[in-house]
């Protein structure tokens, strides 16, 4: 059946409004990613031509560099923390704000703020949060004669600092949560009320099967942003202190910016590529299994 004039008109409208994406993801995205992969079997450091070396960066990457594995294990710790409380902050607060109170949309715009900020303000909003002498962590735990760590200087706390951190920007979360818990038909809720269920029943039965795909996205995007952390660890530690928060990202920076090995940097772009993809799998195939789609 031959499509009328009309349709193909619609068709090429619709190719024409999504060219400058699909421009910008073959040049800058597939591109650069090809690219980097041809150039990750190179010897190449900005200055001199890329001369052909096989596996070798991998070989070095996987087997001599002692910095690949300590940035994973410093990454996945933070990931391994930061996602669930991000998930389960980000959850409480949208259903304190699903709530039917006078001046609630004020609330959700004072929570969901912080998310917009820009991040190099907030990076630096919080090095004075954390600052040990007047920061405003020590200065309330001084109010109950307890001295306070030095939060960034201290390899015992300088991570679980970023971990706090990581709850500054839970309100993007929150505003994902609140859409899913309003979409929840308020039968449900009704018959489970008929039926005598108390409000952990509710809870349990519906609403958090209901809000499972939610809960999925955000587990799943969360996984591959903290994966990809930088710009706390680069501005406001250095990796340090004694290597405590070298994230692997700022492994990619040093080896490609610093020591301007850009095809060694690229093999390692692409360890953090299979890395995210395959826990991306495995949330995938467990994970999914538990996702009620209604």
């Amino acid at each position: 059946m031959k499509r009328s004039r009309r349709a193909r008109r619609e068709e090429l409208t619709g190719w024409l409004m999504a060219s400058p994406w699909i421009i910008g993801f073959l040049f800058l995205t597939l591109g650069a990613m090809t690219f980097s992969l041809g150039m990750s079997f190179t010897d190449y450091d900005f200055f001199n031509k890329p001369s052909f070396v096989g596996l070798q960066h991998y070989k070095q990457m996987l087997f001599e560099d002692e910095l690949v594995w300590h940035s994973i294990k410093i990454t996945t710790l933070y990931a391994f923390f930061s996602v669930p409380l991000t998930l389960v902050f980000g959850l409480l607060l949208a259903m304190i704000l699903n709530q039917k109170l006078k001046g609630i949309a004020l609330f959700r715009t004072v929570y969901y703020f912080p998310s917009v900020l820009p991040e190099i303000a907030t990076i630096f909003l919080w090095i004075l949060v954390f600052d040990p002498s007047f920061g405003l962590f020590n200065s309330v735990l001084k109010w109950f004669s307890i001295t306070g760590p030095n939060w960034l200087g201290s390899m015992e706390w300088a991570l679980p600092s970023f971990v706090i951190m990581s709850l500054w920007g839970v309100g993007g979360g929150m505003l994902i949560y609140l859409a899913g818990l309003q979409g929840i038909p308020t039968e449900l809720y009704e018959a489970a009320t008929v039926d005598g269920s108390n409000r952990f029943t509710t809870f349990m039965r519906i609403t958090l099967p209901m809000l499972s795909p939610v809960i999925f996205f955000n587990l799943v995007m969360g996984i591959i942003g903290a994966l990809q952390v930088f710009n706390q660890a680069y501005i406001m530690t250095n990796g340090g202190p004694a290597r405590s928060t070298y994230f692997f990202m700022l492994h990619i920076f040093y080896t490609s910016f610093q020591e301007y090995r850009m095809a060694y940097a690229s093999a390692l772009s692409w360890l953090l590529f299979l890395y995210i993809g395959l826990l991306t799998f495995i949330v995938f195939r467990f994970g999914e299994k538990k996702v009620f789609y209604s």
